[in-house]
């Protein structure tokens, strides 16, 4: 949610809020406005989950309030037993972002001395007002799908280019900027991904996380890079096998997308195993270092192209893919 469309549902939900409870004649009008104003909140689940959080801390904190004033009055020590009591009970039951809105109802219980169920209702009423007045308000939710889709070509377009520097590593030993270019490219998943983590929140009725496991699938294709900059960069001269594995590198950067499936480049790894497995033994200790190199990139390579393969096979069929 923007700041924007925040100060927007926040003031139309606090001023409504006021005017309905004072067209019904209840009075304390202006609480409804504050609980409405605590109750705007950033997803339509986290809107739904507080105001059921806090119904329940109404029920527990009113019993508890009507039984203490009861028996012991309107004073303040009546009001210091009301809170010992409920402060723990709100937190052991993790309904305590009702506590402070629902105190505010009860200390007016405290103003007007009295448990007529006229006074009950109207703090009700009130509770009802400002927390029903923000749901509706939250209905309406900006769409990100705009931000969504340029995350998406701005995360594809930088891990193939990771991609085609890995290539030029192993073919020139020019590999320096791959370090700083992995961590750029984690910032923007991270940047991502919290911003699917709350557009899935809006949905309340969604099949599928689609956006979600895209996003950390690419996370953790990231995460393979980093280890492959990591073993590329261990490689200090070409050899036939690198430059081989190169042009692997090469052809995984030009395929790779979103809706590609990635089948063919498992075929081309499967190929190049086999190659490894009929050229002689290494001659040397650095030779045979060199190999053991290669042989931990062609497999961490693997990994990164299983993960969008078995993405493509989990979704294929899945509207948000097509």
């Amino acid at each position: 949610m923007s700041l924007l469309e925040r100060t927007i549902k926040m003031v139309l939900a606090t001023v409504l809020a006021i005017i309905i409870a004072e067209y019904l004649g209840l009075t304390y009008a202006l609480s409804a406005g504050l609980i409405s104003l605590l109750s705007v909140l950033d997803t339509r689940q986290t809107s739904l989950m507080v105001a059921k959080n806090r119904l329940l801390a109404f029920v527990i904190a009113f019993a508890i309030a009507i039984t203490v004033f009861f028996f012991l009055g309107y004073g303040l020590i009546a009001f210091a037993l009301y809170l010992v009591l409920a402060v723990p009970l709100l937190y052991y039951f993790k309904i305590e972002s009702g506590l402070v809105p629902i105190t505010v109802l009860v200390t007016h219980l405290m103003t007007s001395q009295s448990l007529a169920f006229s006074i009950l209702l109207n703090e009700f009423a009130i509770f009802a007002i400002g927390t029903g007045l923000a749901l509706l308000l939250n209905i309406y939710m900006g769409s990100n799908d705009s931000q969504i889709k340029a995350f998406h070509q701005t995360i594809e377009q930088k891990m193939k280019a990771i991609l085609y520097q890995l290539e030029d590593c192993l073919l020139h030993q020019n590999g320096q900027e791959l370090n700083l270019m992995v961590r750029q490219l984690d910032l923007d998943l991270d940047a991502a991904l919290q911003l699917v983590y709350r557009e899935s929140d809006n949905k309340l009725f969604q099949q599928t996380n689609y956006q979600v496991h895209y996003f950390e699938m690419r996370r953790r294709q990231n995460t393979l890079l980093k280890q492959m900059v990591k073993t590329s960069l261990a490689i200090k001269e070409p050899s036939r096998e690198s430059i081989l594995l190169s042009h692997l590198f090469h052809e995984t950067a030009k395929q790779l997308s979103e809706k590609n499936s990635a089948v063919t480049l498992i075929d081309d790894i499967e190929q190049l195993l086999e190659v490894y497995r009929q050229r002689e033994l290494p001659q040397s200790r650095q030779e045979f270092e060199m190999r053991a190199l290669l042989f931990q990139l062609l497999q961490d390579l693997e990994r990164f192209i299983t993960e969008k393969t078995s993405f493509y096979h989990d979704y294929k069929n899945d509207t948000e893919y097509d």
